[in-house]
């Protein structure tokens, strides 16, 4: 879908980004984006290392042989 995109289309875009907004608040808006962006990295990362411990075994003291799962 955005491989169609050239350079002609990313400077309409951004044109219209500019109107939109207007130039002082794009400064802020790029900070939000840039705050929103880390805050969802972090928490995917937090979240995959939420998921590795639980997918091993854990063991609390010596394992019984004779019990069997």
């Amino acid at each position: 879908m955005l491989g169609n995109l050239n350079g002609w289309h990313l400077v309409i875009v951004l044109f219209i980004v500019l109107l939109l907004f207007g130039a002082p608040k794009l400064p802020g808006l790029a900070r939000s984006l840039g705050q929103s962006m880390k805050i969802f990295k972090t928490e995917i990362k937090s979240d995959k290392a939420d998921d590795a411990p639980a997918d091993s075994p854990k063991s609390d003291g010596p394992v019984d042989p004779s019990t069997k799962p």
